[in-house]
């Protein structure tokens, strides 16, 4: 029977500070990652991401899909044999209220503090 290949991976927040690192089987997804980054999301940062998809997961530039696997998601490229791999946790900008985007759609005009004139 074949041994099951750990991963160490660690999630590097937009402030630079990090969550882990933690040993992940190499079968677990990437949306399994990302409920793991909710549930030990630092207390103390306001407002963290409430579901997987308010947050994209990037390793070595590409942005990680939810049903991939961490092994299909590596970069042996950018791996350092025997470390752990750092991945960035970008939150997604909360979403505009329905009110306030009907009333853009419906062509209020935006109020800007500038006067300008176009030739």
């Amino acid at each position: 029977m074949a041994t099951e290949e750990l991963i160490e991976v660690k999630f590097r927040l937009a402030d630079g500070t990090d969550i882990g690192p933690s040993k992940y089987s190499s079968v677990t997804t990437v949306g399994s990652l990302k409920e793991k980054i909710i549930s030990q999301w630092p207390k103390e940062k306001e407002n963290g991401p409430k579901s997987i998809n308010d947050m994209k997961l990037i390793n070595a530039g590409k942005i990680l899909e939810n049903n991939k696997t961490l092994a299909e998601s590596r970069s042996p490229v950018s791996e350092i044999p025997g470390g752990a791999i750092t991945m960035l946790v970008v939150l997604r900008p909360p979403m505009a209220d329905k009110n306030s985007a009907e009333k853009m759609l419906d062509g209020e005009p935006k109020k800007s503090g500038c006067s300008c004139t176009i030739l």
